[in-house]
């Protein structure tokens, strides 16, 4: 068994590879650390965008339901900009957030 990590231990090429993997995992530039940190943030980027495209799939929904149905836009307008027909008055109720 002491000849067996003799045998490493002297052998040139068992410093070289150990240099070599010390080297890649603590000094160079992608290095460990930075490869799971760069992970970490694909994933977090990949999150986004699903929320994004998400979004745009109800977006898209919404204004072509805004585009063809008449009922959907004279509702948007009456929610959005307080919109009103001449004979009729509107009340706004604002309510406060629970603290």
């Amino acid at each position: 068994m002491k000849d067996f990590f003799k045998k490493y231990i002297n052998n040139r090429y068992f410093y070289t590879a150990l240099a070599f993997i010390i080297w890649m995992f603590f000094f160079d530039n992608d290095n460990f650390r930075e490869q799971m940190r760069l992970s970490k943030k694909i994933d977090q980027l990949q999150q986004k965008e699903q929320f994004y495209k998400t979004e745009i799939e109800k977006n898209k929904s919404a204004l072509k339901a805004l585009k063809y149905d008449t009922v959907q836009l004279e509702k948007y307008a009456r929610e959005k900009y307080f919109m009103k027909k001449d004979n009729e008055d509107v009340y706004v109720i604002i309510r406060k957030p629970a603290k």
